[in-house]
């Protein structure tokens, strides 16, 4: 048997991604293997989603990738799984464009696959039905193959429910998941508390599994998910190259925000990937040819990072002498001079000419469009129109005027609202958070700068295998 369906809701914040992760947990708790998807620029849900299958949360993005990217990337991770479920966001049939075309429903109907559709039932009984059947009606190409009623307010509330679908649809109720502040993750601005923070995560992933496992008839849910269809096969990747170089990937609970295909793409262009604790580790590793410093929430860290000191130094003398160093928001902040958030500033690397400051608001948020200005240490010709996303709580401070930038910012808010991409020497480090894909492979890039740097090394070790 292998079953295919979307996760979705009639709004954001009905619950799915709980029940998302519940699903994936239960069905894993089985012996099926689940694959998992996300729809969208996220991080923190795929992280959550990959601790509860055990198998990397791929993104599938229509601002990000093509049509066919997206069905070739779907196809080819869920092709030896038991199990897919795609994670939607927002609402079933929200998004950018007021034709729906990049909606979680344009998505299901792209990987032609059916919906799983998620009810916050809290201060409803009867308005259920016509909400469920004007979801039906709006898009006949939509299959809504069952529904969960979540945070439901009893067992008599559960049976009205249950017998107003019955009377008035024809979608079966696949489950009733009970109110219960105990399957509820910790949130904070950017949602949901990221799993690699959660020293409790596997126990509250066991937890919330348990109660989709009591909750949600997962045989029913994978009969009427089930596809006769084989998925079609991708072209086939090219080979992975030999293992060349060692790079360090910060990978630690300050920074974790990294898409799965990403570091995939860097194993495949020749990397070794080094992981990196900055709150641990008071030395770099060893014959590094580069280092990546993603997105998380270093500013939860402050103290650990600021004590951290000769790791700190480390990088800021390998940044001076010239290694290949690539961050993204939070690693942008933990690169600058200091950080500060409420009162007290906290040292930081002090690569990066400018004061991070923390708001209540975010500064940059949304997806982001770019243009190259030549300036940047990847050296390839200039892209006019990179898109990307950002989300950030922070600004950077107190720049010099004449700061070099590898991007100008046609959409969103960078560093300043023009420009992103400081560099300086063969650092980039942006707000921007950019995905390697077909329309523009940052890790090519940034592997081909690694390379020239390489080749002007002596003695250097040619093979890191």
């Amino acid at each position: 048997m292998t079953a295919r369906f979307m996760v979705s809701a009639a709004h954001k914040s009905s619950g799915k991604t709980t029940l998302s992760i519940g699903l994936c947990a239960a069905l894993r708790a089985r012996g099926l293997a689940v694959q998992p998807f996300k729809k969208g620029p996220d991080f923190i849900d795929p992280m959550w989603l990959t601790r509860a299958s055990g198998r990397a949360c791929r993104n599938l993005d229509f601002y990000l990738m093509g049509h066919g990217e997206i069905r070739d990337s779907f196809e080819l991770h869920a092709r030896d799984a038991d199990v897919a479920l795609v994670e939607g966001n927002k609402g079933l049939y929200d998004g950018l464009h007021l034709d729906g075309s990049n909606s979680n429903a344009a998505l299901a109907k792209l990987l032609n696959i059916p919906v799983v559709l998620v009810l916050d039932t809290r201060g409803t009984i009867r308005g259920v039905a016509p909400l469920l059947l004007g979801y039906q009606a709006f898009d006949k190409d939509i299959r809504i193959a069952g529904v969960i009623l979540n945070q439901v307010g009893g067992e008599r509330h559960e049976s009205k429910l249950r017998a107003v679908v019955a009377e008035y649809t024809d979608i079966p109720v696949l489950g009733a998941v009970q109110h219960d502040v105990a399957m509820n993750i910790e949130e904070r601005h950017l949602g949901l508390m990221p799993s690699n923070e959660s020293g409790e995560a596997q126990v509250q992933i066991a937890a919330i599994a348990a109660a989709i496992n009591s909750q949600v008839d997962l045989d029913q849910l994978l009969a009427c998910t089930e596809s006769g269809q084989s998925l079609a096969l991708p072209a086939a990747a090219p080979a992975d190259k030999p293992t060349r170089y060692r790079i360090g990937v910060a990978q630690d609970r300050a920074f974790g925000f990294y898409y799965a295909d990403d570091l995939d793409a860097l194993k495949a262009g020749g990397a070794e990937i080094v992981p990196i604790d900055t709150l641990q580790d008071e030395h770099l590793p060893d014959r590094l040819d580069g280092l990546v410093i993603g997105g998380g929430f270093p500013e939860m860290f402050m103290p650990e990072l600021e004590a951290n000191a000769p790791l700190r130094q480390q990088i800021h003398q390998a940044i001076e002498a010239g290694l290949p160093v690539y961050a993204e928001c939070g690693g942008l902040m933990y690169l600058a001079r200091s950080m500060q958030w409420k009162d007290r500033p906290y040292q930081m690397v002090g690569a990066i000419p400018g004061d991070i400051h923390m708001h209540d608001k975010p500064m940059g948020r949304g997806y982001v469009r770019l243009k190259e200005t030549g300036s940047g240490p990847w050296q390839e010709s200039p892209v006019d129109d990179i898109p990307a996303h950002e989300f950030h709580y922070s600004s950077l401070d107190n720049l010099p005027a004449d700061l070099i930038y590898a991007y100008e910012v046609k959409r969103g808010h960078g560093v300043d609202g023009r420009h992103d991409g400081i560099v300086h020497k063969n650092l980039l480090a942006s707000y921007t958070h950019l995905r390697s894909t077909r329309n523009f492979s940052w890790v090519q890039r940034f592997l081909s700068l690694v390379a020239r740097h390489a080749s002007l090394q002596p003695n250097r070790r040619q093979n890191a295998a």
